[in-house]
Order: structure tokens, then C-alpha cells, then sequence
């Protein structure tokens, strides 16, 4: 009921207003059944437009510190995240992952759409990065289908560090979902794990036409940071 009064009467109606936002696709979301959303990250506003500009709820998987903020800033985040589905994992790694993993099939395991962002964290400078195999291991133990979700202009309305969105129109394309049934019970492999993720990110590339970089965002953020 949260869900619904946060994207329908409180936010949804205000945000489509200001920022015009338009979609490209809907129809390529299953009308029901479970199903991973795999979208590119480039601004904190893709887990904002995408639940709002598509008919079923989406859980995210959103990293905890979202979760832990402190001040009426921490508290209206965590509010809001809450509200609207998104659920916080530890990136830490190990356990931690595993963890994450698991939160995620419990979503897929109810029948409903999870969201996530194959590269792990946004994107440094707006080229598409190297996909993480979770997202491919999910898809096999709970036998869901893939849909490409590729985010338009959030980084002009919202780049890293930004605290204050410009009103930028923003946009949400949508492709045809991908079926790895012909790999199931392969979860173990970790060269068809590699596999399945690099057709999940080929697939967000010719639909965004992002230039892609085969390296992981997260090497390409501790560079930036190393050079200071």
C-alpha cells in the first residue's frame, strides 16, 4: 500500500510532471511471473525512473548505505528507498555477496521483477563496464528471463555528486527479454556464468549504444581515486 501511495499520488505524479520522463518498450515487460530487470547505471535516479515509468512494483537491490544515513538527509533517503522496494546489500563481498544473492532469489521466488545493475556500481564517466556474473547466476537458479533496461540522460540530470537534479527530460528503453533456459542447471560454471553476462551487457550496449569498456567500473573509480 506504501508502494503504491508513494508512486501513484505522493511522488510519481510530481516527478513525471517536472521531468517529462518518456519510455521506449513497455510492452517488453512480462505482464506477470518473475523476471530481472538488468539496466545500466549511470545516475542514484535510475532506481527513481525506472519503477516509476513501468505498471508492476521492482525491488532493487540498492547498497546498504542508503540504509544507514544519518540526519533528516539519511532519514528521507531511507524513507524512500523503503517505500519503494528497494533492498539494501552489503557489496563487501564473500558472505556478503552470497547473502545478496539470496535476497535477490527470494524476489525472483515470489514472482516479482528484481532490478539490477550488472556493472555493480554506477558508472564513472558514462561508458558501459564489465557485468558482474551474479545477475547470470540468478537468472539460472530461478529460471527467469533477462530484459535489457538502458537508462537515457540520468547523468545529465543527476551526475555523481550532484545533490540538486537539473530538469533534464529523461528516458527509459526497454528490450526483449533474453532466455538462457538452454544453459540451466550450468549455475556451477563459471565460464557460462561469464558467458551469460556478456550477452546481458552486448545486449545493453547496441541498445544504448553506450561505448563499452571490458574492465570492471568499480577498478576504473579506485584508479580515479589512486590519481587523487
Amino acid at each position: 500500500m506504501f508502494y503504491w501511495l508513494m508512486k501513484y499520488v505522493v511522488i510519481g505524479p510530481v516527478v513525471k510532471a517536472i521531468f517529462r520522463p518518456w519510455i521506449v518498450g513497455r510492452r517488453n515487460i512480462p505482464a506477470q511471473g518473475a523476471a530481472i530487470l538488468a539496466s545500466n547505471h549511470l545516475s542514484f535516479a535510475d532506481s527513481i525512473f525506472l519503477p516509476l515509468m513501468i505498471d508492476r512494483p521492482v525491488s532493487f537491490l540498492a547498497k546498504s548505505d542508503y540504509f544507514t544515513g544519518k540526519g533528516l538527509r539519511g532519514w528521507a533517503t531511507r524513507v524512500f528507498f523503503k517505500a519503494t522496494g528497494q533492498l539494501p546489500i552489503d557489496r563487501s563481498g564473500g558472505k556478503a555477496s552470497e547473502a545478496s544473492l539470496n535476497t535477490g532469489l527470494q524476489v525472483l521466488g515470489r514472482g516479482d521483477l528484481l532490478g539490477i545493475y550488472p556493472e555493480g556500481t554506477r558508472s564513472p564517466d558514462g561508458r558501459l563496464y564489465r557485468g558482474r556474473t551474479g545477475i547470470a547466476r540468478m537468472a539460472l537458479e530461478a529460471h527467469v528471463p533477462v530484459v535489457p533496461v538502458v537508462m537515457v540522460d540520468t547523468d545529465t540530470m543527476m551526475p555523481i555528486g550532484r545533490r540538486i537534479p537539473r530538469v533534464v527530460r529523461v528516458g527509459v528503453v526497454i528490450g526483449e527479454p533474453l532466455d538462457f533456459s538452454r544453459f540451466e542447471g550450468m549455475e556451477g560454471d563459471r565460464y557460462i556464468l561469464r558467458s551469460i553476462t556478456d550477452e546481458i551487457m552486448v545486449a545493453l550496449q547496441r541498445l544504448g549504444e553506450q561505448r563499452y569498456d571490458d574492465v570492471y567500473a568499480s577498478t576504473v573509480k579506485d584508479r580515479l581515486v589512486q590519481r587523487g
